[in-house]
């Protein structure tokens, strides 16, 4: 099931990424990302009082509460590398900084996350990964690859914190807090570098308020992830969100955008064919 979930949110963060992409054609960038955050947190809010939780009742460690502001500095680094390398490296890039990142906190624990050690026949499928992962690189920009490698890497950092914080009070307690500092992180980057944006107030006309709903669909897909994150192991999770995405998004393209990339499709299905790889060969280490 948690597999499911994992390729689902990969398909919800594609439609999330075609929505803020449109808004922040239409507002800027950082006023976008404030406005995501607008609408994403009345609504977690809401569900954190229908359930009666009080997310102000008991406090935890400040650190388990930055998974908001890191996924704030994700953004910043996409838009660094955004118009310097092509969207398919900055997806490539991404993955595997989130690939390396989730086999340390796997391999080592970190973050209090639970220990799943990496196997050395699994280095066929992984090797099929990263071809899946070099087929879709098309150019090289040393500033650009460093800030779109380093985003992968705040993703599952941000993910595990927020789990953490699940584990402790809730996943609707744990997302709230995530829009709050998101929020409070988003404002002053917006004030200090979106003075030449169109801003807050540059709203669409109604025919396009479906731009306005990537707050809303980010919300699910936090609600999603914090249920997700302890249950399977990073390295999976952040395959099977890559899959999803991948696949969603060429559907996307294809149907909407009227734009098909024969290189992204390669190299999703090289990422596809190296995780069903390797989970033959835990499915095979499980019944030795």
């Amino acid at each position: 099931m948690y597999y499911f979930l994992s390729l689902l949110m990969g398909v919800l963060i594609s439609i999330m990424i075609l929505a803020n992409g449109e808004l922040a054609g239409q507002h800027g960038m950082h006023a976008a990302t404030v406005m995501v955050h607008i609408v994403g947190l009345p609504l977690i809010a809401l569900l954190v009082w229908l359930r009666r939780e009080r997310p102000f009742s008991n406090r935890q460690h400040w650190g388990l509460y930055l998974g908001g502001a890191i996924g704030v500095l994700n953004v910043l680094f996409a838009n660094l590398a955004f118009g310097r390398i092509s969207v398919s490296a900055i997806l490539a890039l991404g993955l595997f900084g989130q690939s390396v990142s989730g086999l340390i906190v796997d391999q080592y624990g970190w973050l209090g996350m639970p220990k799943h050690l990496f196997r050395k026949e699994k280095i066929i499928g992984l090797l099929i990964i990263l071809g899946g992962i070099a087929v879709m690189l098309d150019n090289f920009e040393t500033l650009a690859v460093l800030v779109a490698f380093g985003g992968g890497i705040t993703v599952v950092v941000s993910r595990t914190i927020n789990a953490k914080l699940a584990a402790r009070t809730s996943v609707q307690i744990s997302t709230f807090y995530n829009y709050i500092v998101g929020l409070l992180v988003a404002v002053p980057v917006f004030l200090l570098l979106g003075r030449g944006e169109p801003g807050l107030l540059n709203f669409a006309s109604l025919s396009m308020w479906h731009i306005y709903l990537g707050g809303a669909i980010g919300m699910v897909v936090i609600l999603l992830t914090n249920m997700t994150v302890a249950k399977i192991s990073a390295f999976y999770l952040s395959l099977f969100l890559f899959v999803g995405q991948v696949f969603a998004g060429l559907l996307i393209d294809g149907l909407i955008l009227g734009a098909f990339s024969r290189q992204i499709l390669l190299g999703g299905i090289l990422v596809a064919l190296g995780l069903v790889v390797n989970l033959l060969l835990d499915r095979r280490a499980e019944k030795v």
